[in-house]
């Protein structure tokens, strides 16, 4: 059984410095209370691998505007312009990556390859300083797995052992960086005892998740 704690405890184990995979899409299936528990905190040089970093006032775009960031690590920043900002002003190092190559290098991490071929980049600046490999004639860039210390994610569903069901768009990203983060903390919408989520519905098997968020007063 998995103990469910405070998301401020929970906030308190991510250190100063950390990197942190924070799962969700335009702030869609982000764990917003554990976001919220970390900029009250105050943590600090945060490199945070995402999607991207939400809009304004919403979701990880928080931890922007805290200053919990120094790094982020995404497909894209347009919907955020505070992000954009600080990348300019050099306050925050912005390393942009194709969605699909981003979330196949979570992966690698997460399943122990090496890394993944791919043919998105090859002949244009985002090959400069990457080894290439040819395959039956094809040119691909080599991209090496992301790891982090911690995946912070969302989900609709957890039960007793910490088994995880997600809805929707939280598919996207949250069932990925669950397998590639040292630490799992998940903070689900609703706990229900063992049996109540269906074994084809679970795409998290508790043994991968460390930590589960308590439901709040409202049962959220």
């Amino acid at each position: 059984m998995k103990h469910a704690i405070k998301a401020e405890d929970a906030a308190a184990l991510v250190p100063d410095g950390a990197r942190v995979l924070i799962g969700g899409f335009m702030g869609v299936g982000s764990p917003h209370r554990l976001i919220d528990a970390i900029v009250a905190r105050g943590t600090k040089n945060l490199t945070v691998i995402a999607n991207d970093t939400a809009m304004p006032g919403k979701g990880i775009a928080k931890l922007v505007s805290a200053g919990c960031v120094s790094t982020v690590i995404a497909s894209h920043i347009g919907l955020n312009p505070e992000t954009q900002q600080k990348m300019i002003a050099g306050e925050i190092d912005v390393d942009l990556v194709p969605q699909g190559t981003l979330v196949e290098r979570i992966r690698a991490a997460g399943v122990g390859l090496g890394g993944i071929l791919t043919p998105t980049g090859i002949g244009t600046l985002v090959e400069e300083g990457k080894p290439k490999i040819t395959v039956d004639g094809r040119d691909y860039l080599l991209e090496t797995p992301i790891h982090a210390d911690f995946a912070l994610i969302s989900a609709y569903r957890a039960d007793y052992v910490g088994n995880l069901e997600y809805a929707l768009t939280a598919h996207n990203f949250n069932p990925i960086m669950a397998l590639a983060g040292d630490t799992v903390i998940a903070e689900p919408h609703h706990i229900v005892p063992v049996g109540v989520i269906p074994p084809d519905s679970v795409k998290t098997p508790g043994i991968l998740v460390d930590h589960l968020l308590e439901r709040q007063p409202d049962g959220s």
